[in-house]
Parts: structure tokens; sequence; C-alpha cells
């Protein structure tokens, strides 16, 4: 970031000649100046005029804030299609900044920030994940940036933390083949014997929309982890990503799903053999956030990125891509059905409990 001068000269004459004259004309302006009410003698002076020294005022105008440049790079588990459409746009705004993106599922996402933090700072300077989950586990450590975008007013609280802010929705849903008879319903229909062997998940350890849903069915009072040991015992298969669920249940090797509304639609749109569920008893709606690293070295063009993100150009440009943006009003898909979110305060800090007893049920 460039400095800014917040100074300004004045300039003062080198010396002001002491004649009975001057003085004089500056007895006429203080009378001028004490009459009563404070009001100015009919006849002005035009010897005070003419000597009296003229100061200009500080400037109270700050320069023009320069445009962001240098490089910035992003450390995501947000869809290539989704980042490629928000990041040309950025560009289109900001010619100057030139702008690197690493996208990994959240679980590799993640293994590369540890080795990096194992030898020092994080090396990427915005983090955009999937879930809250994700990036709590990094505010939790300090490692991000504390300041409040002004693209961010309006964000509703639940959608937003101290250091990082909603950017989208991911609407977990369930997926069927068009040959499949009857159901799923609701979300416990997936452990119907129905479906016996043929119900595919993805992995929470790997995709960070899944490890939302796990925050979700956990800690419900009407879920538990008792719906994952369900699925288990009804022949569940755990597979990477939503999108192999999608794949799976197109190419007939599952009946039913669990999968993203945006990877459902995208599926169909090109033909594929399936339908989209919207569970009677919700979606799980999960918000992906966004953040600037503490550690950054590119502090202005990082802060514009985010500012663009949540910004209407910015939510268009997401909802462009088939998911629902944070913002309302920007467009994208609307909800099908009714929304569920997960108790996030709740889940916050117990990623790794979670994971381990998902872990005991369906194994690494």
């Amino acid at each position: 970031m460039s400095n800014e001068s917040r100074s300004t000269e004045r300039r003062r004459p080198a010396s002001i000649r002491r004649t009975p004259f001057i003085i004089g004309a500056m007895a006429l302006v203080v009378w001028a100046c004490s009459t009563p009410g404070g009001a100015p003698s009919s006849r002005p002076s035009t010897a005070a005029a003419t000597v009296a020294p003229t100061i200009s005022s500080p400037s109270t105008t700050s320069p023009a804030t320069p445009p962001p440049s240098g490089t910035i790079r992003i450390y995501t588990s947000v869809t290539q299609g989704t980042v490629d459409a928000v990041v040309a746009g950025y560009k289109a705004t900001d010619p100057g900044v030139t702008v690197e993106v690493f996208r990994a599922p959240t679980g590799e996402r993640a293994a590369r920030i540890a080795a990096e933090l194992r030898n020092g700072p994080i090396r990427g300077d915005i983090l955009w994940l999937t879930d809250p989950l994700s990036i709590q586990a990094y505010a939790g450590q300090h490692l991000l940036r504390a300041w409040e975008p002004s693209q961010a007013v309006g964000i509703d609280k639940a959608f937003r933390g101290e250091t990082y802010w909603g950017t989208r929705f991911v609407n977990m849903v369930m997926v069927r083949g068009k040959g499949v008879a009857f159901g799923p319903a609701s979300w416990m229909d997936l452990t119907d014997p129905a479906y016996k062997d043929a119900v595919a998940i993805p992995d929470p350890g790997y995709a960070g929309s899944a490890l939302g849903a796990l925050g979700y069915f956990a800690l419900s009072s009407s879920a538990g982890l008792d719906f994952y040991a369900s699925l288990k015992a009804n022949g569940a298969v755990q597979v990477k990503t939503p999108d192999e669920v999608t794949a799976g249940v197109a190419e007939g090797r599952f009946k039913v799903g669990m999968t993203l509304d945006q990877s459902a639609r995208t599926a169909i749109k090109k033909g594929s053999p399936i339908e989209l569920v919207w569970p009677t008893d919700g979606a799980i709606a999960i918000y992906s956030p966004i953040g600037v690293v503490d550690a950054t070295e590119n502090t202005a063009p990082a802060e514009s990125f985010v500012e663009f993100v949540l910004s209407e150009p910015g939510q268009k440009a997401i909802a462009g891509t088939g998911f629902q943006p944070i913002r309302p009003g920007a467009g994208g898909p609307a909800a099908e059905g009714s929304q569920v979110y997960p108790d996030w305060m709740a889940a916050f800090g117990r990623q790794e409990e979670l994971l381990a007893a998902y872990r005991a049920i369906f194994g690494g």
C-alpha cells in the first residue's frame, strides 16, 4: 500500500516590517472586529486590505486513493467455475492486480496450509473456503485479518464472523435416478431398506460441504451421529465429492445420494438421467466464507478483492455460476423448499471431534 502524505506546509512571510503604518493598520482591524455584535465597520480599511498577509489554510481533501496493484494469491475450495467468474469480474474492475489461485478440495487445501504453517506463515493472501467450520479453525488461531469491508453491510450476523464473511450458500440436497420408483422425501428416507447398498454420500474429510452437513446432522436432536450409523448399516457408500455422488447416481451405480443443488442442476442441464430432490425437512444451507490472511504483505489488493466478492457485481458473478448469493436480490437459483442451518457456534472448535466420530463409523 502506498503511503499518503498527511501534512501541508504553510508559507509565512520571511519578515514583516514593523512600521507605524502597519501598526496603525492592525489597530484598525482590531477595532473593526470589536464593534458591538461583532459587526464589521461599514467603512473597510484599504490600508488593512493592502498589507495584511494572506496565509492559505491547509487542504482538508486527501489525495485520491490509488487503484490497488500487485499480486495476490487465493487459497480456495470453491467451485472452479465460480472462482473463474469472480476473478474475471474483479480483473475487469482492477486490472492492475494479478490474481493467482490455488484451488483444491477442502482436505487437500487444509494439508497445504498445515505444511506452510509448520515452516512459517500462510503463503496465500486470501482464504475463500466452502464452509464455516473450515475457516473457523484459522480464525481461532488468529490467522485472519481483523477489518470490516464496506460491502459487508447487510450480511446477516449468522453468516459471518469477526474476520470472515459469507459469499454464497451451497445447499445440500438429495438426488435420485430417474428409474427410481419412489422417494426419497426426507433425509431419514436414505436409511430405508428400499435403498439398501444404493446410497452415496460425500466424504466430510474431503469436501467442505459434506463437513458442513456433518456439523448439521451430528448436532441435530432429530438425527445425531446415529443418522450416519444408520446409513452405514444400510450399506451407504462414501465417495469423495458431491459431484461424484451425482455422477454415480446418473450412471446407475447408486439409486439415491446426498449432493449439492448446483451439482444436480448442472448435470440435469447436460442431460443426466437424474432428479433433484429437495428434502421435505429442509436443504442444509452452508455459507462459504472469505477472509484475508493476517500475515499478508498485500493488504490493499487483498481487501479490494474481498470487497468485490461481496459487492453486487461480485454477487451476480456468483449467481451466474448456479449458486445462491449471500446477498438477497443478486439473482441465482431460488430455493425450492425450506432451508435449515447448522448451529455453527455449537460446532466451532469441534471439527476434529466430529470427524473422528464420523470416521469411527465410515472409516478413513
